[in-house]
This record gives structure tokens, sequence and C-alpha cells, in this order.
């Protein structure tokens, strides 16, 4: 198994324990990919949930130039309410997990095909 599936497996036990949901492995596959070599550097990897400089930068790169979302202060309220369900605390805060539940907020799966 490569690096990336070890990930990726990591990432959707992840969705599983702290969303209580079956992720949707061809688009948990897809994001991933899309993060390019920032799942290999533990920082990169990650999304701090009390820096707002973070979340902004979540906003911004992902949320309105990725998804092409309008910005908003919904985009804050649902990047908000992911890092609450994965739990605040949680320090390993999966980058590729928290794209992959606000792609499935926004319905913009269709991005990825």
């Amino acid at each position: 198994m490569s690096k990336r599936d070890e990930l990726i497996e990591k990432y959707a036990a992840d969705i599983k324990e702290k969303f209580g949901e079956s992720p949707d492995m061809d688009l948990l596959t897809k994001v991933t990919v899309g993060l390019g070599p920032a799942i290999y550097n533990l920082d990169a990897s990650k999304v701090s949930g009390s820096d707002e400089k973070e979340l902004e930068t979540v906003k911004n790169n992902y949320l309105i130039k990725k998804l092409g979302l309008s910005d908003s202060p919904d985009l804050m309220t649902a990047i908000n309410s992911v890092i609450e369900k994965y739990g605040r605390s949680e320090k390993n805060k999966h980058r590729a997990v928290i794209y992959y539940q606000l792609c499935r907020h926004f319905s913009k799966q269709s991005v990825y095909n």
C-alpha cells in the first residue's frame, strides 16, 4: 500500500469516527490527490481550528478559489461547524478531511469530476 493510500485510509477512519459517516472513498481520494504534496508535510496536512488566519486561508484558497463559492459569512460558519464536529480540541485535524466535509456541505462534488 502506498503512503497516499495509507493516509486516505486514516482520513476515512477519521470521517467514520469523528463524523459518524461512511466516506465516499472516490471523493475522498480526489480531494486528497488535489492537495498534492501537502498531505506529506506534517504542518501543511493539518488545520488549526483555533488559528483565525488558518481558517481564512481555508476559506479563501479552498472554498472561494477551488470550489468557486462567493464570499459570505456562511463560509466561515460552515468551516467552524466542521471544526466543531471534528473536535476543536483534536490536535490532528487533517486538511483532507476538512476539505472533504466542506465539499460535501456545499454539494460541490462536481468540482472533482
